[in-house]
């Protein structure tokens, strides 16, 4: 049978699935399970609960909540091996249930991705980990849709960018090796970014430390390049920090805007969406109490209507919900036309999917006129005309006095930095005179605990003041080849053109549309990468020169040196290669017509705008190429500047 063109999100959920419902098959009889918060909702994608009862889970509690009984004598833990603070919420939970509990207790802790030495340590001087199970369960990736994957791993920019943990780099890597064993080596690793080129180093080290081993499992065709996929791109957040800081302008973006969507899976408060299909609401007293409820929904392709209005700029959802309404209504009216018994029954057989699409149409009918509400108001509009100028290249000067202005009116702290941190970011930091001033007016409107979240902002590179030596005022490029240490908007806006003034929303022709008017750095860069002529077409004009006429992935970054060195961090391009016989044969046999799949991996997060982005170049190599995202997480401005927000207080005297 000839090998899926892509990575199989069926076949890592089965596997995943089987894994832990294995570990908890081990564990006789019935138990309690008490999981990771963070980890509840990647666990859900791939295993119901229904199928956890089969397996002899009596009552699962999350371990945050520290509310852990003694109904059961068998405990499993299901937590993260790679944070110390849950190894030590673990060892006080297991010596209080001892203590507390005059039954004789078994307990198992199933460390996810895996057991660390840290863990041991820390259980060891507990006194519990002679009296304790411990086992691994290594979930890496988990599929989010059939083309997106994301590792199972909670706050991931805050880890890299902040705290400087190389660890998410390393389960990047963990994640991205059985890929090759599966389908063959990446033929080509092209990346951006000074994490990106570690990730690529620890690959490469990987495979080396694979072929070395005696006792690998991995087979001749696992250790030659791939014949289905053509290349991993690897963007490391850090080249470009300002598209994660804008409002996202898609369906999907801002239901995560305003919402927060989590796993594929959002909380709405029932006064907006109603109750759930076949849920009474409560009669007379009960609906004061509505307004608080809220409701989990599901979005992914699962749902065919969502599936069709997430990656669309919001402007035009109303209009598409509006003719999806009426194709309905046609469908569900042809009834009266039904003639036969046969034509009747076709109905009734479709009758169920009918009524699923209607209770979805129902359901966004409702969050599109929430959101409309949201996008109408005087601060959206005001926070949206300051985005959209600093990324168009107006002075930012010009924006101060309506920042200050949404500072006086009490917005979000959030809602400011990510203004003041754009800012920074598109043009190379503040006036020294400028970010003091605003630093002061934080302070004072937001509390004096915020000069550690401001110091978080600077470690970061996101709120910074500008210096002589800013590559802004002198000609980037004059250091190694490839290498900037700050990413130069102001020349790259030109150079490849991430602002484009006419946008086709409705049928757009162009990635900027995900902004209205704006295309994410990031999907730009890999656009030099796989459509690199249609990119040469739309900055110099349709009579440019073309580097080769070779496949666009086979040339790299040719043809965008240049552009390049104004943007941060290592460029490289690495070539590997398997037994030349070996590859030569194959190619006789195979061919190499079919289509191919170009992995996209993200470090340190990606937007739901930028997937939408990325969607949309996939779309124009239907048939020659298929595009699967990676990433290690799924990000927006909230959780960028949100990691260095200091949740303390300093309480009163």
């Amino acid at each position: 049978m000839t090998p899926h063109p892509g990575i199989d999100p069926d076949a890592i959920k089965d596997k995943a699935r089987k894994e832990l419902l294995d570990l908890l098959e081990g564990v006789r009889g019935k138990k309690n399970l008490v999981i990771e918060q963070s980890l509840a909702g990647p666990i859900g994608i791939f295993v119901k609960f229904s199928t956890l009862q089969d397996y002899g889970v009596d009552k699962v509690f999350f371990l945050e909540n520290d509310n852990l009984d003694a109904s059961q004598k068998n405990v499993v833990f299901l937590a993260s091996g790679e944070k110390a603070s849950q190894c030590i919420a673990i060892s006080e939970q297991i010596k209080r249930l001892q203590q507390a509990s005059s039954i004789e207790h078994e307990v198992s802790i199933i460390w996810v991705p895996r057991r660390t030495l840290v863990c041991n340590k820390i259980l060891e001087e507990a006194g519990v980990l002679g009296d304790i199970s411990v086992e691994a369960l290594p979930l890496l990736f988990v599929p989010l849709d059939q083309d997106v994957f994301t590792l199972a791993y909670d706050d991931p920019f805050g880890d890299l960018y902040l705290r400087k943990d190389p660890t998410l780099i390393f389960l990047a890597a963990q994640a991205l090796m059985p890929i090759q064993h599966t389908y063959g080596l990446f033929p080509r690793i092209i990346g951006k970014g000074d994490n990106a080129r570690r990730l690529m180093e620890l690959l490469l080290r990987m495979r080396s430390e694979a072929a070395a081993d005696e006792t690998a499992t991995t087979s001749r065709r696992g250790m030659m390049p791939s014949a289905n996929i053509e290349s991993l791109i690897i963007i490391d957040r850090e080249v470009d920090m300002a598209t994660p800081l804008l409002t996202q302008l898609t369906y999907e973006g801002l239901i995560d805007e305003m919402f927060g969507i989590k796993n594929n899976q959002a909380e709405i408060d029932t006064s907006i969406i109603g109750q759930a299909p076949g849920q009474q609401p409560k009669a007379q007293s009960g609906a004061p109490q509505q307004q608080g409820l809220k409701r989990k929904i599901q979005l992914d392709s699962s749902d065919k209507l969502y599936d069709q209005l997430r990656d669309a700029n919001f402007a035009i959802v109303g209009p598409l919900l509006n003719k999806m309404a009426r194709r309905l209504a046609g469908e569900y009216e042809s009834r009266h036309g039904a003639k036969s018994t046969s034509e009747l029954r076709d109905f009734v057989n479709k009758l169920p999917g009918y009524q699923a699409e209607q209770q979805s149409l129902k359901t966004h009918t409702n969050l599109t006129e929430e959101a409309l509400k949201y996008t109408q108001t005087d601060t959206f509009n005001r926070i949206l005309e300051v985005q959209q100028n600093l990324v168009s290249g107006t002075d930012p000067s010009s924006q101060h006095d309506t920042i200050e202005e949404l500072i006086a009116r009490d917005l979000p702290l959030i809602t400011i930095l990510r203004l003041l941190c754009l800012e920074s970011t598109i043009s190379g930091g503040l006036r020294p005179k400028d970010l003091d001033s605003f630093k002061r007016q934080i302070l004072h409107a937001y509390g004096y605990q915020h000069l550690l979240t401001l110091h978080n902002l600077e470690k970061m590179g996101l709120l910074v003041a500008r210096t002589a030596a800013n590559p802004f005022y002198i000609p980037v490029g004059g250091g190694g080849a490839g290498e900037s240490k700050i990413t130069n908007y102001n020349a790259l806006r030109k150079s490849l053109r991430l602002v484009v003034d006419e946008v086709n929303e409705q049928d757009p022709n162009d990635i900027a549309y995900v902004y209205s008017g704006y295309a994410p750095l990031s999907v730009r860069l890999v656009q030099t990468i796989i459509q690199k002529q249609e990119l040469l077409t739309l900055t110099r004009g349709p009579s440019s020169d073309t580097p080769s006429s070779a496949p666009s992935a086979a040339t790299g970054w040719q043809g965008f040196e240049d552009v390049l060195r104004n943007v941060k961090g290592e460029t490289f391009n690495k070539i590997q290669k398997g037994d030349e016989a070996a590859v030569k044969a194959r190619h006789m046999l195979m061919g190499s017509g079919k289509e191919k799949t170009v992995v996209v991996m993200f470090l340190g997060g990606i937007t739901r705008t930028e997937i939408a982005a990325l969607r949309f170049v996939a779309k124009g190599l239907e048939g020659r190429k298929r595009v699967v995202i990676c990433t290690t997480g799924v990000i927006g401005g909230r959780e960028v500047v949100g990691t260095a927000v200091e949740k303390g207080d300093f309480g009163k005297g």
